[in-house]
């Protein structure tokens, strides 16, 4: 099962207790993928197009809670009239009414993901958005997400309207708002996970790029200090410096503050990496 999949099965099972929330949240799962059909005397059915049966469970529980409408029932006269003046034209935005309060902004959130919605693999990347069929659609969403300061962006794919976030920590928010705590603690743990190995890596590629470049610059102080021995000798160098090369050839691989260590007097690392300099400046000069 896909992390997407899973929220939505938790959102399916939410059910708010207030009748307006119950509304407000089979408003957006009748905007974004529900359909009217007439029969031939006038009378009204309803449907769900989506292939998530968990959707379509969903939505006919709350028609049977907010309007007592069983699956097979056949919609004439006062309740047909009652439901298509709630919802209206289906491909028209949700009527704001049925969104005054926050607890139904949220509810109606829950209802779009969970009809037009997805979310992409958290290990992979961070990636949350809904498919809308027009722009007004589109338009309506991303402003009810945005009142919850969560930014979100609509690019047009193909016939479809797309309204997308990004960021890992918007999704983490908008998956609070819309009450999928057990998929936002999932998204959690591993945003953690990711961060650490991330943290990881780049502390292991930075100490590997230090030893390289350390074992870099060992191997040509010692490259121009065996030069200094065969073309010029140690005899001729001050007695700081004698030291330090002989120090350098019997360590080549040691830190410059070990380096330091293994001097007398004893020296910091900056005055051995003088003397290093001076040896290598020398070296520069005979071979020019």
């Amino acid at each position: 099962m896909s992390f997407s999949t899973e929220v939505k099965e938790e959102l399916a099972k939410h059910i708010n207790s207030a009748r307006h929330c119950q509304i407000a949240e089979l408003s957006a799962i009748m905007h974004f993928c529900g359909q009217y059909g007439q029969d031939k005397d006038g009378s009204l059915t309803i449907g769900f197009q989506t292939e998530n049966e968990a959707v379509v469970r969903k939505g006919f529980t709350l028609l049977r809670k907010t309007f007592n409408i069983d699956t097979d029932v056949v919609l004439k006269g006062e309740m047909k009239g009652n439901l298509l003046a709630k919802f209206g034209r289906l491909s028209e935005p949700v009527n704001p009414l049925l969104m005054k309060s926050t607890c139904c902004r949220r509810a109606f959130l829950r209802g779009a993901f969970l009809s037009c919605g997805s979310i992409s693999d958290p290990q992979k990347g961070y990636h949350l958005e809904f498919v809308c069929n027009n722009p007004a659609q589109a338009g309506q969403l991303q402003e009810v997400i945005g009142g919850f300061d969560i930014e979100a962006k609509i690019v047009q794919r193909k016939r479809y309207f797309v309204v997308y976030v990004k960021e890992g920590a918007g999704i983490v928010d908008l998956l609070n708002i819309m009450e999928a705590h057990v998929s936002l603690m999932n998204l959690e743990n591993l945003r953690i996970l990711k961060e650490m190995r991330n943290s990881i890596n780049r502390r292991v590629n930075c100490e590997t790029a230090n030893i390289n470049k350390t074992v870099q610059a060992s191997t040509r102080q010692v490259e121009d200090i065996l030069y200094i021995k065969e073309h010029y000798g140690f005899s001729k160098l001050p007695d700081s410096l004698r030291e330090m090369a002989e120090v350098r050839l019997e360590y080549p691989d040691a830190a410059l503050k070990e380096l330091g260590e293994f001097l007398s007097p004893k020296v910091g690392k900056s005055g051995v990496n003088h003397r290093l300099r001076k040896l290598s400046e020398l070296a520069d000069r005979l071979r020019a």
